[in-house]
C-alpha cells in the first residue's frame, strides 16, 4: 500500500549576533527564535515520542546557531528575554484593565505571561538549559536527524577560492563533530545554492578572481568531506541533465548515459522531482558525487506562503501587528489584505480546529502526489519539502502545532513514510547520475539575491581580504610559527569567516536590517584588516603593545566563535 516517503527538512540558521547589539536588530533574533521556534518544535518531537512516534524529521542546525545556542552567555540572555517579556504583559494586563479595554485583550496578556514563563520552564526543566543537548538526544533516540550547514552560512557558488569554500565545509564538519558527537551525513547548502564545475570568473574586475579558471563543483567539497545529500530547488531540478547510472549501491561502477550498454527506460531521469538522484558536475563521477532531494514547489507553497498558504487563515495570529512599547501580538490575521486598523482581537481556541483541517488537507496532497507518482513512474517515490525553521512559531504562531498534527498524520497513514534523508538513501540508494545546473532558491533561482548592485560591493570587500589572506597565509604559516601569531591569525580568520555570511547581502537586497547588514560587514572588514596589521607588525618585534593587547583580547571575546578553527583548515582540496 506504500507509495513514498514524506521528508521534512528544517533549517535553522542565524548569523552571529551574540555582543552585536539586542534590539531591533541582534541578540533579540536569537532568544526569540529559541522561545518562538525552538523549544516548541523541541515540545512537539517530545510529545510524539511519548506517544511512541519518532518525528522522522530533518533539521539543519548551522555550525554559527549552535555556538550561540552553546555560548556561555546565552543562557543569562535568554532567561532575562522571557522574563522581560512576562514583564511587559504583565503591564499589559494592568493597562489594559486600567484603560477599560475589551476583555480578551486582558485574557490574552495573561495568555502571553503563561507562554513565557512555560518556554522558560521547558527551557530549564525539560531541556535542562541546553536546547542543542535537547536536539542531540532526539537524534541520539532516533527520533530526528541533524544535518550541517556551511559554517558562516558563506555563499558558496560566489566565495572566491577554494580555500574559502573547503573552509566553510571542514569547519562545519568539525563543529558538528564538537556539538553531536559523530559526523554530519548531510548538508544544507546556504541558500541552496549551488555551482557545477566549469571555468569560472567573478563578475568584478578584481585579479585574479576575474580570470577564467576551472573550478570544482559543489558536490566534490561534500564527497571529500562525507557528505552525502544536499537539497535543491525544483526549478533547478527541473533543468538537470542526464548523465548515466550507478550500476551498484558503492557507486564504483557508473555507466554513461551515452553507453550502448545504457537501458533507458530502466531510469527515471524524466521525473526527477519525485526522486533523489546524484549530481556530478561530469561523467567523471569519481571527482565526487552527492545525492540531492528536491523541494516540491507547488505543495511546499501550501505552507509557505503568507496570503495562499495556511499561514493566512483569519484566525491565525498576526505577525506584523504588535502593541505599542511591549511589542506582543493581540491580533489576528482576520484579512491578509486588511489594514493593520482592522484587524480583530486573536482568540487561542478559534485555531485548533483549522490546524487540524489543514494538516489533514496536507497530508492529503502529499498521500495523492505520491501515489499518481508511482501509478506513472513505477518507483516509491519521495516527496520534500523544506522550509526555515524559524517559519514554524516565529512567522506562524501555530507553525509548530500543524507539524505536531501533520507529523502524526503521516505516522498513522497508509500510504506514506516519514522518514530522514539519511534513511530514504539507506533504504533506497538512488541510481541516477545528473548534472545540477547553478543557481540557489532565490528570487529568479540564481544569484540575483546576493549579487546585484545594492550589494556588489560586498563582494568586493570578501575578494579583497581573499586576497589578502592568502598572501598572509603564504608569508606566515610555517612549522615553526609562533603562538602569539597563530593566535592573532586565527582571530582574522574568524573574523573573514564572518563576512562570508550570506545574510548580510540579503539583508540589504531585502531593506530588512539593511543599516544593520553594512554595519556589520564593515565591523567584521574592520577588524580582519586590523588585525592583519597586527601580525605583520608582530612578525619583526614578536610582542604585542598594550594596545594591540587588549584588541585582540576585546575581538575575541566579541567574536568567540569555533573554538576548534585551525589554521591549517586553509588550503586547497585534494583533487583526484
Amino acid at each position: 500500500m506504500k507509495t513514498g516517503n514524506y521528508i521534512l527538512m528544517l533549517h535553522s540558521h542565524l548569523p552571529w549576533v551574540m555582543n552585536h547589539g539586542q534590539w531591533p536588530h541582534g541578540e533579540d533574533w536569537l532568544t526569540e527564535a529559541a522561545a518562538e521556534s525552538y523549544i516548541p518544535l523541541l515540545n512537539i518531537f517530545n510529545d510524539l515520542l511519548n506517544e511512541g512516534i519518532y518525528a522522522k524529521i530533518t533539521i539543519g542546525l548551522s555550525p554559527v546557531l549552535c555556538e550561540q545556542l552553546a555560548h556561555p552567555d546565552f543562557d543569562k540572555k535568554f532567561k532575562d528575554y522571557c522574563d522581560a517579556k512576562i514583564k511587559s504583559a504583565s503591564e499589559d494586563e494592568e493597562k489594559f484593565r486600567k484603560w477599560g479595554n475589551d476583555p480578551q485583550q486582558v485574557r490574552l496578556a495573561k495568555y502571553w505571561q503563561k507562554w513565557y514563563n512555560d518556554r522558560k520552564n521547558n527551557y530549564i526543566y525539560n531541556y535542562s538549559s541546553s536546547i542543542l543537548n535537547a536536539f542531540k538526544e532526539l537524534q541520539d533516540k532516533g527520533a530526528i536527524e541533524i544535518a550541517t550547514c556551511g559554517a558562516t552560512h558563506g555563499y558558496l557558488p560566489l566565495l572566491g577560492t577554494e580555500e574559502s569554500i573547503e573552509l566553510q565545509i571542514r569547519a562545519a564538519v568539525e563543529n558538528y563533530k564538537k556539538h553531536f558527537g559523530t559526523s554530519p551525513r548531510g548538508i544544507w547548502l546556504p541558500e541552496c545554492a549551488y555551482r557545477p564545475s566549469y571555468e569560472w570568473h567573478s563578475m568584478l574586475p578584481i585579479d585574479p578572481f576575474d580570470k577564467n579558471r576551472l573550478r570544482p563543483g559543489i558536490e566534490q567539497f561534500l564527497s571529500r568531506h562525507g557528505l552525502n545529500y544536499f537539497f535543491t530547488d525544483q526549478d533547478l531540478t527541473d533543468r538537470s541533465c542526464k548523465l548515466g547510472a550507478f550500476l551498484d549501491g558503492n557507486k564504483h561502477n557508473f555507466i554513461s548515459a551515452d553507453s550502448p550498454g545504457f537501458i533507458p527506460g530502466k531510469y527515471l531521469f524524466e521525473q526527477m522531482h519525485g526522486n533523489v538522484f546524484n549530481v556530478s558536475s561530469s561523467e567523471k563521477t569519481e571527482y565526487g558525487t552527492a545525492a540531492v532531494f528536491t523541494r516540491h514547489h507547488e505543495i511546499a507553497m501550501q505552507v509557505w506562503s503568507g496570503t495562499i498558504g495556511y499561514p493566512g487563515e483569519p484566525d491565525y495570529l498576526d505577525f506584523h501587528k504588535k502593541q505599542y512599547e511591549s511589542y506582543l501580538r493581540y491580533w489576528s490575521v482576520t484579512d491578509t489584505k486588511a489594514d493593520m486598523m482592522y484587524k480583530q482581537l486573536y482568540i487561542p481556541e478559534h485555531t485548533e480546529d483549522k490546524v487540524d483541517k489543514q494538516s489533514n488537507h496536507f497530508i492529503h496532497h502529499i498521500e495523492n502526489t505520491l501515489y499518481d507518482y508511482k501509478n506513472r513512474s513505477g518507483r516509491f517515490g519521495v516527496l520534500c519539502t523544506p522550509f526555515d525553521t524559524e517559519l514554524f512559531g516565529h512567522w506562524w504562531f501555530e507553525g509548530p502545532e500543524f507539524l505536531k498534527h501533520l507529523l502524526r498524520g503521516i505516522h498513522h497513514s497508509p500510504y506514506v513514510d516519514a522518514a530522514t534523508a539519511s534513511e530514504r538513501l539507506e533504504n533506497h540508494p538512488p541510481e541516477e547520475v545528473a548534472t545540477l545546473p547553478e543557481g540557489s532558491w532565490g528570487e529568479n533561482n540564481n544569484h540575483d539575491v546576493w549579487s546585484n548592485k545594492a550589494n556588489e560591493w560586498t563582494w568586493r570587500l570578501i575578494y579583497d581580504n581573499e586576497n589578502r589572506w592568502t598572501k598572509m597565509m603564504n608569508e606566515f604559516m610555517h612549522s615553526d610559527i609562533t603562538s602569539l601569531m597563530r593566535r592573532i591569525l586565527t582571530q582574522a580568520l574568524r573574523e573573514m569567516m564572518l563576512m562570508h555570511s550570506s545574510d548580510w547581502q540579503f539583508l540589504i537586497h531585502n531593506h530588512s536590517a539593511a543599516d544593520y547588514a553594512e554595519q556589520r560587514l564593515f565591523f567584521h572588514n574592520s577588524d580582519f584588516n586590523k588585525l592583519c596589521d597586527i601580525a605583520e607588525r608582530v612578525s619583526s618585534r614578536l610582542s604585542l603593545t598594550r594596545e594591540e593587547e587588549a584588541y585582540l583580547d576585546k575581538t575575541e571575546k566579541r567574536d568567540s566563535v569555533f573554538s576548534e578553527l585551525q589554521l591549517e583548515w586553509w588550503k586547497k582540496p585534494e583533487t583526484n
